[in-house]
């Protein structure tokens, strides 16, 4: 959610701000803004209510001119959307602006801070809680005289989350930005510097970053980047050049990144694999060089995620129980944190994250680092993000950037990735080596296989025509196809705003079974496992009440196809990739269905990429 854009440079810097804002449209917002320094020393903004195409027109109609600005694309928490709650905001003396700053996050003691600020005779233009940083670092500038240390000076202040940017009048090569719970990234080019709240925001100019800490405020110059940490000591943070290919960020042939993205299920699948697959085993380096101490220690996990990644949690509780006979545990990260937890001995602490920077994951990684797990591994597809920097163990899923909301390559990747640490802990424990072996041989199928499911695409695009009137659809899966049907059902609720729910099939007579009728379509996953006869005898329920079926089974499965029972046959596969392969269908059906319902695909209404606040 919220998107910055700085630079610093020798060359007007407009058209950079403006095309940052564009490539982070995908992470969700309701207004955009910039504010540049302009050659005779004005701060000037220009801001609008909506889409960055409508910021674009507004400068189109009264143009800025500097080589030193900021822009932001926000999405409302503090206050409407409106143009006077869009930032960047301004402080200064009377009708003179100062100081322009932009910020995502949230500051939780904004309130006593506004009130203190009022009772001295500042005047508020807005609702945010961004502006009273804006009021308090112009300030503390007229005590330090420095924009660095009046930035560190008032982030010491502040409690919550943030990452900020900011420019002053009289500092004219100079731009200040700090972080602290929201993601921050400095980009580096000759003669020219930047800032971001993601790498995807600065490629068009540089494809080399340093990743900020918790605590850093850095002061970005033409030629050099300083840094402070939260005591105020200068540090080194390493520049890294990124490893993603620029057309990550394009959509190609595709009509939407969603759709490009299920297409490069293929490849990122191998990708995620390589290398971490020996002979008939897998190689637990792949964890970090603390890995072969560790995993023999683990006598149960708890596994905390959010959303998408939750699911994935999920599926990996039946797989590290079945095949390493660890006990283990999957709870949202935001009911985590809010309890009292109990740690078994021994127990390996799992965070999983697309981003890296889900606000509620990455607070309870901190939680649990004061409650005696025995370790933390973090399964994420950003290498420089703050959940990887933070755990004892990392492994890296290689989805590449996924600019769609609504996840798709991230959540098959993870899946891969949580297979691949289930084998590494069964091998750690001394298991069955011909177990091991079979599900090795399976995974080096699984990208030809993802292929042969994306095959069905044209098939699964004419059944989605049942549900272009449709206003509700329920989900079925039994086993680790279960974790899959909600993850279904929140794909299809996502983009096309079906409201959808998934139920493990047992429980149909508990409740759900009331809801089927002709005009609530059923979806049901199918795959050739022991719980097989058991979905077929829940199906038939569904059936009996009139209810519409469609059914994705396994090419060996035998469920007749009718008027009412819509069958699509998946390729034959072994019961441990049935879970990544089965969401394939789901997400393509989802995706044929928003396109009927005429939604925004890639960017779902009041939904953001990345939760960087609570």
């Amino acid at each position: 959610m919220c998107g910055i854009v700085g630079a610093v440079a020798e060359r007007p810097v407009g058209d950079i701000l403006l095309e940052g804002l564009r490539r982070l449209e995908y992470r969700g917002y309701d207004s955009a803004g910039v504010a540049i320094r302009e050659p005779n020393g004005q701060l000037s903004r220009r801001r609008a209510v909506g889409k960055v195409a409508a910021l674009e027109a507004a400068l189109s109609d009264s143009p800025l001119n500097g080589s030193l600005g900021i822009a932001h694309t926000r999405w409302a928490t503090h206050g409407r959307p409106t143009q006077a709650n869009a930032h960047p905001h301004m402080a200064g003396d009377g009708d003179t602006n100062e100081l322009a700053l932009v910020h995502n996050g949230i500051i939780e003691n904004y309130e006593p801070l506004r009130r203190q600020l009022e009772a001295e005779g500042v005047h508020f233009s807005s609702e945010t809680d961004t502006e009273v940083m804006a009021h308090l670092i112009r300030r503390s500038m007229q005590t330090h005289h420095d924009l660095l240390q009046a930035v560190h000076q008032v982030v010491s202040q502040l409690e919550g989350a943030y990452a900020i940017a900011v420019i002053h009048r009289d500092a004219p090569q100079q731009l200040v930005c700090a972080r602290k719970g929201s993601p921050l990234v400095i980009g580096a080019g000759m003669g020219e510097h930047f800032c971001g709240s993601d790498p995807l925001a600065l490629l068009q100019v540089t494809d080399r970053f340093a990743y900020l800490e918790e605590g850093d405020v850095a002061r970005l110059h033409l030629d050099h980047f300083e840094v402070l940490n939260a005591q105020g000591q200068p540090v080194e943070r390493p520049v890294i050049r990124w490893e993603h290919g620029h057309q990550a960020a394009s959509k190609g042939d595709f009509k939407h990144f969603m759709l490009k993205e299920i297409h490069e299920q293929p490849q990122v699948l191998a990708d995620t694999l390589e290398g971490r697959l020996a002979g008939d085993h897998v190689l637990p380096q792949m964890l970090g060089s603390d890995a072969m101490a560790l995993l023999p220690s683990v006598k149960q996990v708890q596994i905390v995620a959010c959303g998408t990644s939750y699911h994935a949690g999920m599926v990996a509780r039946y797989w590290i129980e079945r095949l390493a006979g660890v006990p283990c545990q999957v709870e949202v990260a935001s009911e985590y944190r809010y309890r009292q937890v109990v740690v078994p001995e021994a127990t390996l602490f799992i965070t999983i994250s697309q981003s890296g920077e889900t606000a509620d994951t990455l607070a309870a990684l901190r939680f649990a680092k004061t409650q005696g797990y025995l370790g933390s591994l973090a399964i994420c597809n950003v290498p420089g993000s703050s959940l990887m920097r933070e755990s004892d163990l990392t492994l890296m899923t290689h989805a590449g950037p996924e600019i769609g909301v609504a996840s798709t390559k991230a959540f098959t990747t993870q899946l891969t990735a949580l297979l691949l640490l289930t084998l590494a802990l069964r091998q750690a424990k001394g298991l069955d080596d011909a177990t091991t072996r079979e599900i090795v041989d399976d995974l080096r199928q699984l990208p030809t296989l993802c292929q042969q499911v994306l095959d069905l695409d044209t098939q699964i695009e004419r059944l989605s025509a049942a549900f272009a009137e449709k206003h509700h659809a329920l989900f079925l899966g039994r086993g680790t196809q279960f974790p899959i049907a909600l993850e279904g059902a929140l794909k299809l609720k996502e983009i096309s705003y079906i409201h959808a729910e998934a139920y493990p099939a047992g429980e149909l007579k508990h409740g759900p079974l009331a809801l089927v009728d002709r005009d609530m379509p059923v979806i049901a996953v199918a795959p050739n496992d022991d719980l097989l006869e058991k979905l077929k005898s829940n199906l038939q329920e569904v059936g009996a009440r009139g209810g519409e079926l469609f059914v994705f089974a396994d090419h060996a499965v035998t469920i007749a196809d009718s008027e009412q029972h819509h069958v699509v046959k998946l390729p034959a596969m072994s019961e441990w990739l049935a879970p990544i392969l089965f969401t394939v269908p789901l997400q393509l059906l989802s995706y044929h269905v928003a396109i009927l319902k005429g939604t925004d695909v890639d960017q779902p209404r009041n939904l953001a990429k990345s939760v960087t606040v609570e």
